[in-house]
């Protein structure tokens, strides 16, 4: 047998298959021009400049017709090609955008908070460590010399050291 009659039957299915894609709404633009689409015409146009129209209609592609009264959220209902509105209480995106950044403010200062406690953890333990080596020194007994500013050598007197020992104490309080 001869594959001269598959060819022709294949060309044939093609053909129609080709047919079948091309448009299947043809109608008289407001310019005069044909309109040709895989869609319906727009609503309000009149049934007389409908050229050609499919015997069936698949309905999820034919959008519903819109009243020229309908509102745009009723017409983006309806409209398949319309975007999706958010549904109720979905945030949108710019409320979004605010939670984001009042999020992210809120973890900048709590950082910032937390870098100062840190500063102040630090200057307390090196006070602390201070009036502990002064504690220490006072404690020790031995003499503690002190220079004046024009240079000369004086040394620490028994009640100058007993007031000093009492301000390192009173200052040691707060490091406990």
């Amino acid at each position: 047998m001869s594959r001269m009659p598959y060819r022709a039957l294949g060309a044939t299915l093609l053909f129609l298959a080709a047919t079948a894609a091309q448009a299947q709404y043809v109608w008289i633009g407001p310019g005069g021009t044909r309109q040709y689409s895989d869609r319906p015409p727009p609503p309000g146009t009149p049934a007389s400049k409908i050229v050609k129209a499919p015997s069936r209609v698949n309905p999820e592609l034919a959008p519903a017709p819109v009243s020229p009264s309908a509102t745009p959220a009723q017409a983006m209902a309806t409209d398949p090609a319309a975007k999706p509105l958010p549904p109720k209480g979905a945030p949108t995106l710019a409320e979004q955008e605010a939670a984001y950044r009042a999020r992210t403010k809120a973890q900048e200062d709590a950082s910032l908070k937390a870098q100062e406690e840190a500063q102040r953890a630090r200057q307390l333990a090196e006070r602390c460590n201070a009036a502990r080596e002064t504690q220490a020194q006072l404690a020790s007994g031995t003499r503690i010399a002190r220079y004046s500013q024009d240079g000369q050598k004086s040394y620490m007197t028994d009640a100058e050291r007993a007031t000093r020992a009492a301000q390192v104490n009173q200052a040691l309080q707060d490091c406990r």
